[in-house]
């Protein structure tokens, strides 16, 4: 006799977090304009020029510029396409204010403590942001709180989301006090999608697996 316990298999109804977070485009589009500064930066500097800053920030609002057109293009909201690219000039304004190359990440570095703060209290207080995000996107507003299940679930897995910030930050810092430019740039390049990546791997198995082999799914909140 199966348990109700059981964890339940994949149902053919339930989308892939993958999906619905989205794909490789949100992480290529942040990350352009990362290497255009440190490019811009290291091109400039070697070539003497007395302001390499200034060439690495213009240089990633460029690029950043051209990113959100060619969005824009391709049918992407123009919101979430315009406060990408707000955040492009806000981390270029702040390099070139404070004269500090590393300063282009410190909008990266708090918005990932931010993140991973938010997130944390997100489960304590039973509203876990994996829950309002995905329930969002399916169009559930907040019925998938009723299922204990499906809250329990996404509770579990917001932990997941949880850890990634942190070890963001743990990679971050530690390269921004430092003034590492560059090691900065391919961090936040190659290290922060693959976080993401291993956050859905992870996080996924856990929201499945809260749920009773009865369960309809992440789709039909009980």
């Amino acid at each position: 006799m199966t348990s109700d316990r059981a964890p339940r298999a994949a149902s053919r109804e339930d989308p892939r977090l993958s999906e619905l977070l989205g794909g490789r485009a949100g992480a290529v589009d942040a990350s352009v304009p990362v290497v255009a500064f440190a490019l811009g930066w290291v091109v400039a500097g070697a070539a003497g020029s007395a302001f390499p800053i200034n060439w690495g920030a213009g240089a990633a609002v460029l690029a950043g510029a051209g990113v959100a057109g060619w969005r824009l293009r391709r049918g992407r909201r123009p919101r979430a396409v315009l406060f990408g690219l707000a955040g492009v000039v806000a981390a270029a304004g702040i390099a070139l204010a404070t004269g500090r190359a590393s300063d282009f990440f410190l909008v990266q570095i708090v918005s990932n403590a931010g993140s991973a703060l938010a997130w944390a209290i997100s489960v304590v207080v039973r509203w876990p942001l994996l829950g309002v995000v995905v329930g969002g996107l399916l169009g559930q507003r907040t019925r998938w709180r009723h299922d204990p299940d499906l809250l329990r679930g996404y509770q579990r897995a917001s932990w997941a989301w949880v850890a990634q910030y942190v070890v963001r930050l743990a990679v971050f810092l530690p390269l921004w006090a430092a003034d590492e430019v560059v090691l900065l740039a391919v961090a936040r390049t190659v290290v922060s999608p693959v976080l993401v990546g291993l956050s859905v791997l992870v996080s996924w198995p856990l929201l499945r697996t809260a749920l009773p082999a009865d369960h309809p799914g992440v789709r039909h909140p009980r």
